[in-house]
């Protein structure tokens, strides 16, 4: 059932993006009158799995989820259609246009993308408003268990001051991102200051670690299920632990120093059950554990337990515009930020660029709308900014190509264009394998 949520939102929202994006070439194709022979979702390959013709346009569902396209008359695309450009040119095809019409065009798809994204931003602030812990209100520091993290200097009860000069004022969703991002981060330990230089390589350390959480709030000790193998039957589910061996913990990671110094002993425990502290004996065993699956608590339970004030701001329609334009600029902004990691050596990030299966593992196993907004907003950005890359066969490579004829008042040749395809397509393919290339890697060793 996992499995169907995830490729459910991982199909309407890809379905849902190229869409949009070759709508955005359709249209102002049709206000300047120009033919438009086909609109598809996914490539039609040999076949298609569904089409119709309507007008001048054939509409369809091709079986290679791959993208889409629009197949726009007297263009030099992707369909490399060679007998068509050896015909004389006609007034309802692209390339008999002014320039600045077929910049239009070919800019419209990443527009679409752009403006997508921001729209989807404003009707989040709309509707889920921003929740959020107060940076001051972390009096204990934040939890550190990445291997990563820890290598770089960070510890469990380091309260993060700001992260490349900028003061971090609020915890929330974007706080591991803007670490991973980081140059500088300055913190307080025990009370002083101090600057972590993050490693240059930090992104190939981070693909090289086991999976933990990198910045995130210090949770306290709930158990969540009781092995069958434990000798622990004092214990249930939804205890919460608040003393070991005589010593009052708040945090689950208080409790695993004492459990290590413990181990193969019986010791008295305290746990918070109903709301009212049972006193027990439970058994450590040789490993430094309790046999029990720890469990988690939801925002609202941590704050009526006095952990966190949990802070919700919520905007009406008007309020909500500046919100959702600056945290679309914050997320474009950002995303320029991991390109430039991936295309500077050094970072070795280039390892960690993903395909469609690294795309798909963004999407949780439980369906979530504000999650799957929050995803296919990123995604329009992320489509947008690799379009306007200006490689041949790329959106970025028609403008940049248009912008040359614009300036300089010389249209290249279509042999010259029809190179530059061909060079695009194979440039682009080389990238669609070394993406998906690192898929399959990470799927085989298992990282």
């Amino acid at each position: 059932m996992d499995i169907v949520i995830k490729l459910s939102q991982f199909l309407l929202s890809l379905s849902l993006l190229i869409i949009l994006h070759e709508l955005g070439h359709f249209i102002p194709a049709k206000l300047f009158k120009t033919r438009v022979e086909k609109f598809y979702l996914f490539f039609d390959v040999k076949y298609s799995l569904f089409k119709k013709k309507i007008g001048e346009t054939e509409y369809g569902i091709g079986w290679l989820p791959l993208g889409g396209y629009v197949k726009i008359s007297g263009m030099i695309d992707e369909s490399m259609d060679k007998e068509q450009m050896a015909l004389p040119p006609q007034p309802w095809e692209f390339r008999t246009k002014p320039a600045w019409q077929r910049l239009i065009i070919m800019l419209g798809g990443v527009t679409v993308n752009f403006i997508l994204a921001f729209i989807i931003y404003i009707g989040m602030a709309f509707a889920y408003g921003d929740t959020y812990i107060a940076n001051a209100d972390l009096k204990d520091g934040v939890a550190i268990e990445n291997p990563a993290m820890l290598k770089a200097g960070f510890k469990t009860g380091d309260k993060i001051i700001s992260i490349d000069g900028k003061a971090v004022e609020n915890f929330d969703s974007d706080m591991n991102m803007n670490v991973i991002m980081a140059k500088h981060v300055l913190i307080e330990r025990n009370g002083q200051q101090q600057t972590i230089t993050m490693p240059t390589d930090f992104v190939d350390q981070l693909s090289k670690t086991e999976k933990g959480l990198l910045v995130g709030i210090r949770m306290p000790f709930v158990v969540g299920k009781v092995t069958e193998e434990s000798e622990n039957t004092a214990l249930k589910p939804k205890d919460l632990v608040v003393s070991l061996n005589g010593q009052k913990i708040k945090y689950f990671d208080e409790a695993k120093a004492i459990l290590e110094s413990n181990k193969g002993k019986s010791i008295p425990a305290v746990v918070l059950r109903d709301l009212k502290e049972t006193p027990i004996t439970v058994k450590v065993s040789n490993a430094g554990k309790l046999g029990v699956a720890v469990g988690g608590l939801g925002m609202d339970s941590l704050e009526k337990l006095g952990y966190y004030k949990v802070s919700k701001k919520e905007y009406g329609f008007f309020e909500s515009i500046p919100v959702g334009l600056q945290k679309g600029k914050d997320q474009l902004v950002g995303y320029g930020k991991q390109l430039k990691m991936i295309f500077n050596p050094e970072t070795k990030a280039y390892k960690q660029v993903g395909g469609f299966a690294a795309i798909y593992n963004i999407f949780p196993s439980s369906w979530s709308w504000e999650v799957f907004w929050s995803i296919t907003a990123l995604l329009s950005i992320m489509l947008g900014v690799m379009n306007l890359l200006p490689i041949p066969a790329l959106d970025g490579g028609h403008v940049m190509f248009l912008l040359y004829e614009i300036i300089s008042g010389k249209k290249p040749s279509d042999k010259f264009l029809e190179n530059a395809q061909m060079v695009g397509f194979v440039l682009l393919i080389s990238l669609l394998l070394f993406a998906n290339g690192n898929d399959i890697y990470k799927a085989i060793v298992g990282k």
